[in-house]
């Protein structure tokens, strides 16, 4: 009934690197680095998405479709795709514009807007690069203090009482 004779030929097989010249078994799992910088989690919405609600993570993410809502993820990488289009508030580590976004822009280390990216709204970030070609109506504010993401929203949520005289 249970035999441990029978092979099992479902699970892929993890093979060595084939060295140069050698053929690619189509049941083989290519090596894969842990530790190489490729290897970061990325969470990704594609293309034909449309979400109209808040985002907060704690894993890079690369949007592709279209968002309307506050996009908040701290200490990681937004990746705005070519065919993005978001109407955001964005708080994040890093931000990089392939596509079109429309709203102020809180970043902690550093933006990058491509050369077909678009951005119409204020940035606040220690870093900023806009690439010939691309799109910019706004303002932008370097922070040289470079304060973290969350020291930035919790001002901008607790407004300072004022006293009348």
């Amino acid at each position: 009934m249970w035999t441990s004779k029978q092979p099992q030929t479902d699970l892929p097989v993890r093979a060595t690197p084939p060295g140069p010249g050698s053929p690619v078994k189509s049941n083989e799992l290519p090596p894969t680095r842990l530790s190489s910088p490729s290897a970061r989690d990325v969470a990704c919405l594609g293309p034909n998405l449309v979400i109209k609600a808040d985002i907060s993570g704690s894993e890079d993410l690369q949007i592709d479709g279209a968002v309307e809502g506050a996009i908040r993820l701290e200490n990681q990488r937004l990746t705005v795709g070519r065919t993005a289009q978001l109407k955001s508030e964005i708080l994040a580590g890093e931000v990089v514009i392939y596509g079109k976004v429309e709203g102020n822009l809180r970043v902690r280390e550093r933006v990058e807007i491509r050369k077909d990216g678009s951005v119409t709204g204020d940035i606040t970030t220690a870093r900023i690069s806009i690439e010939d070609g691309a799109y910019f109506k706004g303002r932008i504010e370097i922070d040289r203090a470079n304060r973290s993401v969350t020291e930035d929203v919790e001002n901008v949520a607790h407004p300072v009482a004022t006293v009348a005289i």
